[in-house]
């Protein structure tokens, strides 16, 4: 990638340091589920935000990307909820959280580079989060990228930036993705303990491919909606007697459900429940070779989101219909919703046919065309092999 050092060079004077890497995530299950203690099943994507980064002597931070005319410069003790404001937040609160967790940072010169798309629902904020954590670290000799341990608390970091200053109160599942998801697996993440295993994701063996649309109906986490769910749900543990619905999930769940006092808390509160049960009945079906099987969650799944949670938009739901109707596995939304991406399991061969058929329903419907992409599941956050050493 040499247009960022070459851009990096001519922006500060000097060459980085090294650039570094993180990606994009998919959910292939288990939504909403972060923030309430549950279960998750991210893959890392192929596209990923890299930042060409430089370490300073003092606690300046100056931050550009090659995708924005504007370029910030804040000192680190400067940083607080809000401040800077926009894209800058996410990578001004890193170095803010790093410090607040006592690990010595000092200030960087930074350039970005995003490959994730924005507004997609795949996690853009957290690449750019974990690609100048993975950064910091070897910057600053934190040793943090070297064990699970150290990868768990840039992770946290990051998600602390996302929450305390960008103002976005997203759980941990994107962060936790991007540092510790491994190629051609998907990540079974704990969020109530940050236990993670991986489950293998092969799907070339069985010819069949994830298709991610990208509806280009932009979302916003920090507008309000989002804020909105994560309140319901820890008003109803609280009315539940436990700190996270998860801890409701071997319990009846009719049960449940009769002791909330109104319908909006009772769909909330079912939706979490049977999500991160769905979790685990994909990482089987996953190991058992099982599509239909995860295909069927998938669905099951998507409409819980949208008739429950109530986080489904008119796009979304015809990007599900339509492959679903084509003859895909099944489908569903991915990401916090309200726009964003959904995602199909399709055969390799009707891959072009599913893909034509959702542009020509979006097209009947007078939408904004819609992009469509075949994933894998890719690696985590770290140091690029062509950097400087």
């Amino acid at each position: 990638m040499p247009r960022l050092p070459e851009t990096f060079a001519t922006l500060y004077g000097h060459a980085p340091d090294g650039v570094w890497s993180a990606p994009g995530r998919v959910n292939l299950i288990g939504e909403h589920t972060d923030y309430n203690g549950g279960l998750a099943l991210p893959i890392a994507l192929p596209h990923r935000t890299s930042c060409a980064a430089s370490a300073r002597d003092d606690d300046v931070l100056r931050i550009a990307s090659l995708q924005e005319e504007s370029s910030v410069e804040v000192r680190i003790d400067e940083v607080a909820a809000g401040h800077p404001s926009g894209w800058t937040a996410y990578v001004a609160g890193v170095l803010w959280a790093l410090r607040e967790a006592g690990y010595a940072v000092r200030g960087l010169d930074v350039l970005v580079d995003g490959r994730v798309p924005l507004g997609a629902g795949l996690s853009s904020s957290a690449a750019l989060e974990c690609s100048v954590a993975a950064a910091a670290s070897d910057l600053f000799g934190l040793g943090l990228l070297e064990s699970a341990e150290g990868r768990a608390a840039l992770a946290a970091a990051c998600q602390r930036a996302e929450n305390d200053v960008a103002g976005a109160p997203t759980g941990g599942m994107d962060q936790a993705a991007a540092m510790h998801c491994t190629p051609a697996h998907a990540l079974r993440l704990d969020c109530r303990d940050g236990a993670t295993s991986q489950v293998p994701f092969d799907l070339e063996a069985h010819d069949v491919v994830l298709l991610v649309t990208d509806t280009r109906a932009s979302h916003a986490l920090a507008d309000g909606q989002y804020g909105a769910r994560r309140d319901a749900c820890e008003k109803a543990a609280d009315l539940l007697g436990v700190e996270f619905l998860r801890d409701v999930v071997d319990r009846p769940l009719d049960e449940t459900l009769d002791a909330l006092p109104d319908d909006e808390l009772r769909r909330r509160t079912r939706h979490v429940v049977t999500e991160i049960e769905r979790v685990d009945a994909v990482v089987d079906a996953l190991r058992d070779g099982d599509l239909d099987e995860v295909g069927r969650l998938f669905v099951a799944s998507h409409e819980s989101l949208r008739d429950d949670y109530e986080v489904s938009c008119t796009e979304l739901d015809l990007v599900v219909d339509t492959a679903v109707a084509q003859g895909a596995f099944g489908a569903r939304m991915t990401g916090g919703g309200f726009g964003g991406s959904a995602i199909s399991l399709v055969r390799a061969e009707d891959v072009d046919r599913v893909s034509s058929a959702i542009e020509d329903a979006f097209a009947e419907a007078r939408l904004t065309a819609p992009v469509s992409f075949a994933v894998t599941a890719a690696g985590s956050a770290a140091r690029d092999r062509l950097s400087p050493a």
